[in-house]
This record gives C-alpha cells, sequence and structure tokens, in this order.
C-alpha cells in the first residue's frame, strides 16, 4: 500500500484555530497517531516532517515484509539494518521486498531509530489506559492500530524496541545505530567584526538609498544575537527607547504565547496571546505556522513569553534606535493590515510582511557591494551574524551563564560549538603552556640524531 506526505491544515477545537503540519496518509486516510504525536510537540514543521517520514519509511518496511514471522524487536532491527545496509542485493541488483533502499549514512540511521524511538515511548506513555474520557483513544485506520499495537508491546515488555537490562538496571537500546568516533568541528564561521559597519552604512545602501530596514535587521543578529527568523516576528510596539541608556529596548515575544499589545483585551477582558490578538484583529495565524515563513525556536525566556535583546556591545542598541526613528516614518507612510515592524516598501506588494527570503537576496546583495563573497562557510549569510555574537562575548571574558542567558540557550551546551577554540588558536595555547611548563619543570632539549645513531 502506498504512503504519501502532504501538507494538512487540521481545526484544533471549536474557535476554527487550525495547524499546518505534515500528514501521512494511504488510501484508507491519514495515519492519526502520527499526526496526534506531531501535535502534542511544540516543535518546528521541519522536525514533524522528519518524524513523519521515519514513520513513513517504517511502515513502508511493514509493508514489504508482512510475511515474515518474527518478534517485533527483530523486525525493527532488521528495519534499521536495511537502512543503513540498503535493500537491494548487491549480487544480484535485486530486491525481494520492492523497497530498492540505497543505504543511508550512519548518522541519518541513528537519528530516524531516534525518531520513531520518542515516538513509540510517548505512545505507550500516552495511551496507557481507555478510562480516561478527557483523552480518548481514537479509533484509527488500520496502521494507527497497528503503531498503537507496537508501543502497547513496548510497554508491556520493553522489547519492541529491546530494552537489555544489564548492571545496575540501566537500560540499553537494542536497536541502534553503531558507536561513531568524536570529530571535532570548526567553530562556526562568523561575520568578520571589522567589516561590519561598512557592511551596514555601504552594503545596505543601494543607489544612494540607504535600506534601513536590512540595517535594523542585521543589527538585530550581529549586535543582539537574535536567529535569522526571530526578527520577522517583532511587533512595532515590541521597540522602544531604553530608560538607562540611549539604546534600545526590544522584545522578542513568542509568535503565539506572547502577551498581546497592551492596549488590546480579548474577549473576556483580558490582554490575552499574540496568537488571539492577531486573529481577532486581523484574521490572521502567528507567522511561525505558516508553513517556510518564520520558525520560532522555544527559547529560554526573560520574561512572560518574551526575550529581551541584549546588546553587546552596547552602541550597537544605540545604532539601532538611531535608525529606527529614521525608519519609522516610513513604516508609517505604508498601508498595513498586520502589526509587524519589517515590511515591504515598493511593489505591488508594499505594506505586506517582509520575508526571510526577501531579506537573504538584499544582504547577499550587501555583502558583494563590500566586496565580500557571500557564502555560509565564510560568514558572510545570514548565519554568521549569531555566530558573531557568540564569539565576541567569549573573547570579551563573559561567563558561560551569562551567555547562555543572553542567547537564551535552554541549555549551557548549545552555545560551546560556538566558542571551541579554533586549530590556530590551539596551536596558540599549547604555545603559551609550554612557556608556562618550562618555567617550572624540565622539559625535552633539541635532539642531536648523530649522539645517538652512526650514520
Amino acid at each position: 500500500m502506498p504512503f504519501s506526505i502532504v501538507t494538512g491544515l487540521l481545526k484544533l477545537d471549536q474557535t476554527g484555530a487550525t495547524r499546518e503540519i505534515p500528514l501521512l496518509v494511504c488510501q484508507n486516510g491519514p495515519v492519526l497517531s502520527v499526526a496526534e504525536y506531531c501535535l502534542s510537540k511544540k516543535r518546528s514543521l521541519s522536525w514533524m516532517e522528519k518524524v513523519t517520514r521515519a514513520c513513513k519509511l517504517f511502515l513502508e518496511y511493514l509493508e514489504a515484509n508482512a510475511d515474515l514471522n518474527e518478534e517485533n524487536w527483530k523486525r525493527f532491527r532488521n528495519f534499521a539494518h536495511s537502512l543503513q545496509s540498503g535493500s537491494i542485493e548487491e549480487a544480484t541488483g535485486l530486491d525481494g521486498s520492492g523497497l530498492y533502499w540505497e543505504g543511508k549514512r550512519e548518522r541519518e540511521v541513528f537519528r530516524t531509530i531516534k525518531l520513531l524511538t520518542d515516538m513509540f515511548d510517548w505512545l505507550s506513555r500516552e495511551y496507557e489506559t481507555n478510562a480516561t474520557q478527557f483523552n480518548p483513544k481514537f479509533n484509527g485506520i488500520e496502521f494507527d492500530k497497528r503503531i498503537d499495537h507496537l508501543a502497547y508491546i513496548h510497554r508491556r515488555s520493553k522489547s519492541f524496541l529491546g530494552y537489555a537490562w544489564q548492571l545496575e538496571h540501566s537500560p540499553s537500546r537494542l536497536t541502534r545505530s553503531r558507536p561513531q568516533g568524536i570529530t571535532w568541528r570548526d567553530r562556526p564561521p562568523k561575520f568578520p567584526d571589522e567589516r561590519f559597519e561598512e557592511l551596514l552604512f555601504k552594503g545596505f545602501v543601494v543607489a544612494g538609498k540607504p535600506d534601513y530596514r536590512g540595517m535594523l535587521i542585521t543589527l538585530l543578529m550581529h549586535g543582539g544575537g537574535l536567529r535569522v527568523s526571530e526578527p520577522f516576528h517583532l511587533y512595532v510596539s515590541d521597540v522602544n527607547a531604553a530608560t538607562d541608556s540611549n539604546a534600545a529596548l526590544v522584545l522578542v515575544h513568542n509568535p503565539q504565547d506572547g502577551t498581546a499589545p497592551s492596549n488590546w483585551r480579548n474577549s473576556s477582558g483580558k490582554q490575552g496571546t499574540r496568537e488571539q490578538y492577531l486573529s481577532a484583529v486581523f484574521g490572521l495565524v502567528p507567522r511561525n505556522k505558516i508553513r517556510k515563513d518564520a520558525g520560532w525556536k522555544h527559547n529560554a525566556q526573560d520574561g512572560d513569553g518574551f526575550m529581551q535583546v541584549y546588546w553587546f556591545p552596547e552602541i550597537y542598541g544605540q545604532w539601532f534606535m538611531q535608525i529606527w526613528k529614521r525608519y519609522l516614518p516610513i513604516l508609517a507612510s505604508a498601508k498595513r493590515n498586520h502589526p509587524y515592524a519589517f515590511i515591504n516598501l515598493q511593489g505591488p506588494t508594499v505594506g505586506k510582511p517582509y520575508t526571510i527570503k526577501q531579506y537573504s537576496r538584499a544582504l547577499k546583495r550587501a555583502v558583494e557591494r563590500i566586496g565580500l563573497v557571500s557564502r555560509k562557510r565564510f560568514g558572510t549569510t545570514e548565519h554568521g551574524f549569531r555566530h558573531a555574537y557568540a564569539q565576541r562575548l567569549k573573547k570579551g571574558h563573559v561567563d558561560d551563564i551569562t551567555i547562555q542567558r543572553v542567547m537564551h540557550h535552554c541549555s549551557p551546551e548549545s552555545q560551546k560549538v560556538y566558542t571551541v577554540p579554533e586549530r590556530k588558536e590551539i596551536t596558540a595555547a599549547l604555545k603559551a603552556g609550554m612557556n608556562t611548563l618550562s618555567a617550572i619543570a624540565e622539559v625535552p632539549k633539541p635532539l642531536r640524531l648523530e649522539s645517538y645513531f652512526e650514520d
């Protein structure tokens, strides 16, 4: 039975609220258990697509090997093996299963196995019993029942995903990718700080006309550490003057759960959420719910549903405020049917929300205007600005906890990728360590081989 992945809008409740998610469908309809799992997690669309693709692969494997009388954990193990080695017989080039899979890299196999494992863990927890009326089991299609049955086996015997109890009852998966050695990665490339002012005030000038909008978005990333998607959720009301400096006070609100602007009240007389505000006032949904518009990563927050932009150094916040004051009259002159700060300023879409794709094109042209090549590996795309922010913090000897806080990471491990030493820094550190060592201990002297060996 063929499976397909389509994009669907699911109605969440009687309010008419919808959520766009990928749906795994077959001739009998959607596999609802997969959709239910995706909806339960506050994760990105790309994550949902990966889960759905993993389930599609697994169900296709079960269909192709339905006649095998094997224990479920063995079938899952064989599925992982087929992912890694492929399903085609090398000697003949034939595939009795009809899948004709080529082997995947170990990393891809590991991710697929983990995604499925997490989903079945969730299913086994959520559907422990049929007794509750507030979260009843739905009667799905055949493949819902198959997935639920496998989760039931996982719950009962732990054999489907292969728990092997070892000493001290430490669980280990039977089906997993082979361990891989660690490969140290170079520090992510950053935009060169010494070229940033030139980029801002020369690169973002087109035919003598400054692109204030591009400057502001770039400052939020390079000087404030935002991800590229986050400025596109800003409302005009989210930018204010700081009371204790000349810098801008910028609060980036969660596009769904963040509080609505202070002058708006919902039907209950309360301030309500941004999702409620967008729906009631503009008939819109948050941008992170629109496919490929502006994503949202669930970060650590500074307050009730918002992140504060912490400028480093603070002068970038002062630049932002000066440019913002020049941008506001341009913004006010355009007709808008939304609250977003960054808009299209010309053409048939004047007043519509500005997009990440449009900004990326503008950034590429700005980079090339100052003689740089726009490549991710050079740090000259939008990804290089947050990297520059993190590495500037580390270079300024800001402690790790503060870096975690200002970059809004949930885990202190997250920022370490930005600050790992480069090879030239490792060499310099080892030389400095050698100087220290030679001052306190005897170290080997230069070697004369002729004193040991005859020519």
